[in-house]
């Protein structure tokens, strides 16, 4: 039988618990990036990897990287986790490109997922208060009628704890999963 893994990078939870659902939905492995050994790698047929994303990398990602050439005929799955709408084209297209940049011409060998997460301020590290003090300083500054739906949702949000997250979404990775082991 083929081995699937979920491994995850997750800073405030929201990730985590995407990836825990994915593991209980698959009855497979579950590690932390930081817990999981290089070699275990090479155990598994499928290896998923959600990682969350923070002004534009995904967490712990380099686990993946740093050893794709020991990988790459294995089937590779990324899931990521934000604040962004991931229905939002703009926004799958920003991941997608960030991720192609990460693994260049190799991205053919992944399939990609993005999931939405949440936020609570009161949470974040002085240096993500900072960023996203800086980010709401820069929407205030569009003009009105260039706002997109997003950047009111984020201002109306702003300071708030904000959590989008459905155990529903992981439905599509896992029957991407399961199709591609004949599970």
């Amino acid at each position: 039988m083929k081995k699937v893994v979920v491994i995850y990078g997750s800073k405030y939870g929201t990730t985590e618990k995407y990836a825990k659902w994915i593991s209980e939905e698959l009855n497979c492995d579950l590690f932390s990036y930081k817990s999981i050994k290089k070699d275990n790698l090479l155990n598994y047929d499928t290896i998923i990897y959600g990682g969350g994303l923070y002004a534009g990398g995904v967490k712990g990602i380099s686990i993946l990287k740093n050893n794709f050439e020991k990988i790459k005929a294995k089937d590779i799955v990324i899931f990521t986790c934000g604040i962004s709408d991931p229905k939002d084209m703009n926004n799958v297209n920003q991941i997608n490109a960030n991720i192609n940049r990460i693994f260049d011409l190799q991205k053919n060998k992944i399939t990609i997922f993005n999931l939405r997460g949440g936020i609570d301020y009161s949470k974040l590290t002085f240096l993500h208060k900072t960023m996203m003090k800086m980010l709401k300083k820069k929407v205030e500054n569009i003009e009105e009628e260039n706002l997109t739906n997003e950047n009111r949702e984020f201002l109306d949000t702003y300071g708030k704890k904000v959590y989008f997250m459905d155990k529903t979404e992981i439905r599509d990775i896992a029957d991407f999963v399961k199709k591609k082991m004949n599970l």
